[in-house]
Formats: C-alpha cells, structure tokens, sequence
C-alpha cells in the first residue's frame, strides 16, 4: 500500500528509519535507568516507604484512597451526564439559522472555552456560596458542555450535504432531519473526540483540589501531609496509577460502545432488491441470475 503523501521509503530510508528508532529506544531506556538509579540511591523503593499500602496502615489508607475515588467518579458522572445534552443544545443553537441566536451562542461558546475551569469554579464558589461539589460540578459543566458542542458542530458540519438535504425532502422538518439524521451520524463519528473529552473531564476533577473538594488528589496530599515528606512519592505515584488506570477503562469501555454500534450498523443493512417489473412472468434476469447482454450457460 503506497501513500498519497510521501514516496515509499526505499532500502536506505528504510535502514535510516530504524537505526532511528533503535537509537530513539536507547535514550529512552538510558533516561528511565538514570531516574531509577537516582531514586534508588534517595532510598524511594525501600520497603518501608511502601508498607502503607499492605502493611498495618493498608485498611486506613486503601479506605481514604476510595473515598477519593468515589468523590471523583461522583462529580465526573454528574457533570457527563449534564454536560453532554447541554451541549448539544448550544450546538443546535450555534448552528441554528437565524443570526440573533447563533452569533450570541457563539460569544457565549468562545467564552466558555477560552475561560480557565478552576476559574468558573471559584468563581461559583465564592459569588453563589455554594458548596464544593456543586462548584466543581458546575464549572465542569459549563466548560464541557462548550468543548462538546463544537465536537459536535464538527460532526454535523462534516457530513456530506445530501444527508440534510434528503432528511428536507421526505418531510423531515429542520429540527427533526438534525436529531434522526446528522446527529447520530456526527455522534458516531466524532466518537474519539467525545471519548477523549471525556477523560479530560475527569482528569479535570483534580481541579476541585483548589476549590476544598475532597477528590482523589486532595485525599492523596491530606494522606501524604499526614504520614510525612518520606510517603510522598508512594502516594502520589499510586494516585497517577489510579488516574491512568480509570481513564484507560473509560477509552476501553467507549471503544466497546464503537465497535458494538458499528456491528450493529452494518447487521442492520438489509440488502438491496431490484425491481424490473419482470417478476412473475419468467423473464426476469435477477430472479434467473442471468446479466442482460450476457449468454446464458444453461444454454450450452
């Protein structure tokens, strides 16, 4: 298979190509074994710094790790669960054609997007006097419900015309052609970059450590403030395992979602009859499997 966008890589380009890779691999592992080394001489992987996870503390730790864990699934849920109808209504309003709600729409969108989230959140802390939970779940909100909408704008925007166009033409009214038709096709398209959006969502919970909320990170710096300076290493590593461990789960379980949708699509497509006004009289080539023009090997 050649590329439209550079030649093939001939045997030299090839060899070039790997010396690189070899090389870009070494340097690699020589800066992993520089800062294992190091942090093996500052005594971070002796045992007795990594005893709070099994040892006699293990059960109080491990239950302040959970209660982290479950106050960030909790405000990640919640704002998902908001953000992403939201945004699809910005969308439909960022799309809609008539000027005096799309372009307001669209200054409220850019403002949404270019204001930092740890801003709206003490911003809804300290204005409404709100609790924590609601002040990360709202500005959460807020800011993902903008990132979405023009997710989803992309996707409608990237559909061929003729998908509206024939929504219009059996009757479909505006509002009705963009919900049953370009929706869901955008959905399914721009699936990676909703997925992607959605663990930037929970990796931005860790915001709530600003504002008082007790997420996965504060939980971590309260059990590390606790212990002393000699567990910090130990719980935020296993903090940034438990991050990647969830945001990995997440992709997985979405890419599930995709291949289980796409299944679906393509089991559902039933095939295609023609119709030549011969059934029924003995003449129709289908029904015999004969193509017009061509002779018939019954016949030989």
């Amino acid at each position: 298979m050649t590329s439209v966008l550079y030649d093939v890589p001939g045997p030299k380009a090839r060899l070039y190509s790997l010396i690189g890779s070899a090389v870009g691999i070494l340097i690699i592992l020589g800066v992993l074994a520089i800062a294992v080394t190091t942090l093996a001489q500052q005594g971070i992987f002796d045992s007795e710094r990594w005893e709070i996870f099994y040892g006699p503390m293990a059960p109080d730790v491990w239950s302040l790790i959970g209660q982290g864990i479950l106050s960030t699934l909790a405000a990640a849920a919640v704002a998902a669960v908001i953000a992403f109808p939201l945004g699809i209504a910005l969308c439909l309003l960022r799309i809609s054609l008539i000027a005096w709600i799309r372009i307001p729409t669209q200054v409220v969108l850019e403002f949404l997007r270019g204001m930092p989230v740890v801003l709206m959140m003490l911003f809804i802390l300290l204005v409404f006097a709100t609790g924590q939970f609601q002040a990360v779940v709202v500005g959460l909100t807020l800011y993902n419900a903008a990132i979405f909408a023009e997710i989803l704008r992309a996707g409608i925007q990237s559909l061929p015309k003729g998908q509206r166009e024939a929504g219009l033409a059996i009757g479909l009214r505006s509002f009705q052609s963009r919900m049953s038709i370009e929706f869901p096709q955008a959905v399914r398209r721009m699936l990676p970059s909703l997925v992607a959006q959605l663990v930037v969502l929970l990796k931005d919970t860790s915001l709530g450590y600003i504002v008082g909320y007790e997420e996965l990170l504060r939980k971590i710096q309260i059990m590390a403030d606790f212990l002393g300076p000699d567990f910090l290493f130990p719980a935020f590593f296993v903090g940034a395992a438990i991050y990647i461990l969830i945001n990995l789960t997440v992709s997985r379980i979405a890419i599930l979602i995709e291949r289980r949708g796409s299944k679906k699509a393509a089991g559902g497509m039933a095939p295609m009859t023609i119709r030549t006004g011969l059934e029924g009289t003995g003449n129709d080539p289908v029904a015999q499997n004969v193509v017009p023009g061509a002779e018939n090997p019954e016949k030989k």
